[in-house]
């Protein structure tokens, strides 16, 4: 079966993904779009958190030997895991990909490396086989941007920044305050500083690829095409591209599906904080009771060890459950997708990662916002003060402010119009992706322009 697709399709691509739930499923749909426009597709991944390969059976998955220590897949400190896996990666792919391109008939040509910006030991592969690289980012344009900011701050003596700056605007980087910039934290300053710098400093990457929408992020776009002079393809949001398949690495319970179809149109808030964050139990006490006060019907994901370790049994407060009744429903997992797209769901309360931004932006699903590290408070911002479908909510808040957010989002008359700008918004998004748009063009340039090299 990989023979003839391989022999069907002509080119390849390689894709090398990072080992994260958020990055793994944009990069499997960029393969699934690409396989449709006909290349042949290799996935090159860690053997740490690996893709199914039974969920994507037209493409073929090649292991990296990462051979990464307990300590350095835990990610306590990541600087030290991500300067691991691109320190033990290296060597592997190189000669995985150079048995490849040596076997490789004249009509199988390997055409590139995309690469995902945490993985940036495979543009030197790349350099290496003298093959185009092309860089992937997961996250939004402003991010990226936001990077090189962080960069000249750091320079000028500006980071770490005062408390007293934290609500003031970065020059230059509207509409972020001081305290929304992507910055790690963790360990020093300078730890910060040494990774963003790794993840912003590619010289020979032919091209930039972002999930993202252009009439999104439109003068983001334009700055960093100036910045970078190479071809930039806004090609977003990729779920709305690609044909549905599972990507996830934990197991979707199905059957939140049934208890939404028993809710009234818009009446139930989603929550869920994606597949890294990690609270401590006095934050999810302060959630579970600003759930039940509100009197909302509401989907709550709690992800197994997203609280220290411990189990869903032990995490939820005493009387809770007895005090919602059949108005909540509990899960470990669910397949968001599906949720945010069901007409029961009329907000999500969400980390803000820009995966989950762009799926509720695509529904129409209005947000409230809690961002914990790096580009999610980015994105918090671009929700709540310039696109205004999102109310931020401190990370501190305690049960009466949680309440309240929802109340404002789920029947106050701020909600309606939150609503309804959120589905504006859908509605520009799906004209985006359609034939002859602005997502649907620059992903024809992209296949031009692969085919080119």
């Amino acid at each position: 079966m990989k023979n003839q697709e391989t022999q069907r399709h002509g080119r390849v691509v390689v894709l090398v993904p990072a080992p994260f739930q958020g990055h793994m499923t944009p990069m499997l749909q960029l393969g699934t779009i690409l396989h449709s426009r006909g290349f042949s597709i290799v996935v090159a991944h860690t053997e740490f958190n690996s893709p199914n390969p039974l969920n994507h059976p037209e493409f073929i998955f090649l292991p990296i030997s990462d051979n990464l220590t307990a300590h350095e897949t835990s990610f306590k400190n990541p600087l030290d895991s991500l300067l691991a896996i691109n320190n033990n990666c290296k060597a592997p792919l190189q000669e995985n990909l150079a048995q490849m391109v040596e076997k490789k008939a004249p009509n199988e040509q390997v055409s590139c490396i995309i690469y995902d910006s945490l993985m940036y030991f495979s543009e030197a592969v790349a350099s290496h086989l003298n093959l185009p690289s092309i860089l992937f980012r997961a996250s939004c344009a402003l991010n990226l941007l936001a990077y090189h900011d962080i960069l000249r701050l750091h320079a000028e003596g500006q980071l770490p920044f005062q408390d007293s700056k934290a609500q003031d605007l970065v020059p230059g980087l509207y509409p972020l305050r001081f305290k929304d910039l992507p910055l790690p934290g963790f360990g020093t300053s300078e730890d910060s500083v040494k990774l963003i710098q790794l993840l912003s400093n590619f010289t020979t990457s032919s091209a930039l690829i972002c999930n993202t929408v252009d009439n999104l992020e439109h003068s983001a776009v334009s700055k960093l095409q100036q910045h970078y002079q190479v071809p930039f393809f806004s090609i977003g949001p990729l779920h709305k591209l690609a044909s549905a398949s599972s990507t996830s690495f934990l197991k979707e319970d199905t059957n939140c599906i049934e208890w939404l179809d028993k809710q009234a149109p818009r009446s139930v808030i989603y929550v869920s904080f994606g597949s890294l964050t990690i609270m401590n139990k006095t934050d999810l006490t302060e959630m579970a009771w600003g759930l039940a006060n509100s009197g909302q019907p509401f989907l709550w994901v709690i992800r197994p060890g997203s609280v220290h370790g411990s189990e869903l049994t032990e995490l939820l407060p005493e009387g809770f459950e007895e005090k919602v009744g059949e108005r909540g429903c509990t899960v470990k997992w669910a397949p968001q997708k599906e949720v945010l797209a069901h007409g029961a769901v009329g907000g999500f309360w969400s980390h803000c990662g820009w995966n989950s931004t762009l799926e509720s932006i695509s529904e129409g699903v209005p947000m409230i916002c809690k961002p914990y590290f790096v580009d999610q408070k980015v994105n918090a911002r671009y929700l709540s003060y310039i696109w205004n479908v999102g109310l931020e909510l401190e990370n501190d808040s305690e049960r009466g402010d949680i309440e309240r957010a929802i109340r404002r989002l789920m029947v106050d008359k701020e909600g309606d119009e939150m609503r309804q700008r959120a589905i504006d918004m859908k509605d520009k998004i799906e004209a985006c992706v359609q034939k002859g748009s602005s997502s649907y063009s620059s992903l024809n340039n992209l296949q031009e322009f692969i085919l080119s090299f």
